[in-house]
C-alpha cells in the first residue's frame, strides 16, 4: 500500500474530485501564502469570512468582512495574462484594480501594509 498523494496504484493520477479539465486553481505555496494573511486580517479584526471560486479562466480568493456583503479583497490568478500584466490582481470592494504584477508577494502587499501598525518607543 502507498502513502503517495495524488497517484492511485499501477502509477495513474487520479484528478482530485470535482475539478474539471483546465479548471484554474491555486498551488499549494501560493494558497498557503493568501491564507497567511487572511489569518492574520482575520486576527487583526479586519476580516472574517472567505470564499474561494475556480473556473477555466481564474482561481478567486475573496475575503469579506461580513458573509452578506461583497468581498472586501479579492485575490485572482489568471494564467492567460501571464506574459502581460501580470497573472495576479488584488481588486478592492467595488471592483476596482489595486495592485496587478507577475509576483504574489508584490500583489498582496497593499494588504499586507494595511497590518503594519507604528510603534511607539
Amino acid at each position: 500500500m502507498s502513502s503517495g498523494g495524488g497517484a492511485a496504484p499501477g502509477g495513474t493520477i487520479v484528478p482530485f474530485p470535482g475539478k474539471f479539465a483546465g479548471q484554474v486553481g491555486f498551488q499549494r505555496d501560493e494558497l498557503m501564502r493568501i491564507m497567511d494573511v487572511y489569518g492574520r486580517m482575520v486576527a487583526a479584526g479586519n476580516w472574517r469570512d472567505y470564499a474561494m471560486d475556480f473556473t477555466k479562466d481564474a482561481a478567486i480568493f475573496a475575503a469579506f468582512v461580513r458573509t452578506a456583503e461583497r468581498p472586501q479583497a479579492q485575490i485572482e490568478k489568471r494564467p492567460a495574462l501571464r506574459n502581460r500584466q501580470g497573472m495576479w490582481t488584488l481588486l478592492g470592494e467595488h471592483g476596482q484594480v489595486l495592485k496587478r504584477g507577475h509576483e504574489l508577494a508584490g500583489v498582496l502587499a497593499p494588504i499586507e501594509r494595511r497590518l503594519m501598525k507604528a510603534v511607539e518607543d
